[in-house]
């Protein structure tokens, strides 16, 4: 099946964390983790357990781009992704910028122009790529 989510990073279950309506999949890739919150009976449907292989699937819409390689302490989003910027790609309001992971991995965000230019992300510079575990779709 192809996908239009631009992020599809493949890696391994690690932890299923299960609760009443829906429950936290950690999916380890390379030497990061994802959270993802998703439904029990998506778990149950898909059969998820430590071990198996999964892709954490990401929009690039709901990416946020912070500057700088240091994970932020006090945020509730749980998944941050360090990297460095590898393309910048303006559009007329919008643009993408892709971080090359630690691993080789890509991770792309869309965010604006202007934020582009107010946290002066450039090819080579350090950041980190942000998203919550409610926007993390998994895939097996």
């Amino acid at each position: 099946m192809k996908l239009s989510a631009r992020n599809q990073l493949k890696g391994t279950v690690d932890h299923v964390t299960e609760g009443a309506v829906s429950g936290v999949v950690t999916v380890k890739v390379a030497n990061d983790v994802i959270k993802a919150d998703i439904t029990m009976e998506a778990i149950k449907g898909l059969g998820l357990h430590a071990g198996q292989e999964a892709t954490a699937i990401i929009k690039a819409s709901h990416v946020l781009v912070a500057k700088g390689s240091q994970r932020l302490v006090e945020l509730s989003a749980r998944n941050q992704l360090s990297g460095t910027v590898e393309t910048v790609t303006k559009g007329a309001v919008n643009g993408h910028v892709t971080l090359k992971l630690a691993d080789g991995g890509v991770l792309t965000a869309s965010i604006t122009n202007e934020a582009i230019e107010e946290l002066g992300l450039e090819v080579g510079a350090p950041a980190l790529g942000i998203f919550k575990s409610t926007d993390v779709i998994v895939g097996v």
